[in-house]
């Protein structure tokens, strides 16, 4: 059974979404790919997972870094799970690139190369925003590409990170 309820960012209203295990969802109200894995019946309710995110959320946007872990579960192919797992240890205020990822991933695998548009598209499919976090993924010209909850949102997500505050 998976639960929900709602959080109010300065960024607009986000969508959560928990099971026993952990947090499976984090969506931004209307992002593409929005509630993707959520079951058909879920019931409102506040468990654990889901408090604990909303009071990880409510820190992050006051302009601290988190130091509270939220429990997580992941929905994906086992490949989108080495993406997100590897997102999850992108420090806070830093970037990546998605070539990068790529990089990382042939290397684990002892690959000669990995497709950084294969990682792209794992990135672009995590369901936990922010707590997972795929807005500190950058193109390889530090450009601020492709984000569910739109690229406006990943600009001020950064400049929260790097100065503490949102720039509107």
């Amino acid at each position: 059974m998976q639960y929900v309820t709602h959080y109010s960012s300065p960024l607009g209203e986000i969508f959560l979404a928990a099971d026993e295990i952990g947090l499976t969802g984090l969506w931004f109200e209307g992002q593409k790919y929005f509630a993707l894995h959520l079951d058909r019946e879920h019931e409102e309710k506040d468990v654990p997972a889901l408090e604990r995110a909303k009071q990880w959320l409510k820190i992050y946007f006051s302009g601290r870094e988190p130091e509270l872990k939220v429990p997580l579960h992941f929905a994906g192919t086992a490949f989108q799970k080495e993406v997100w797992e590897i997102l999850c240890t992108i420090p806070y205020g830093q970037t990546i690139t998605y070539g990068e990822i790529a990089a990382r991933i042939a290397a684990r695998k002892g690959l000669p190369h990995m497709s950084a548009q294969a990682v792209g598209g794992a990135v672009g499919h995590n369901a936990i925003s922010i707590i997972v976090p795929c807005h500190r993924v950058i193109g390889a010209d530090g450009s601020l590409t492709g984000y569910a909850g739109g690229t406006d949102r990943k600009r001020r997500l950064l400049e929260l990170e790097r100065r503490g505050s949102l720039c509107f």
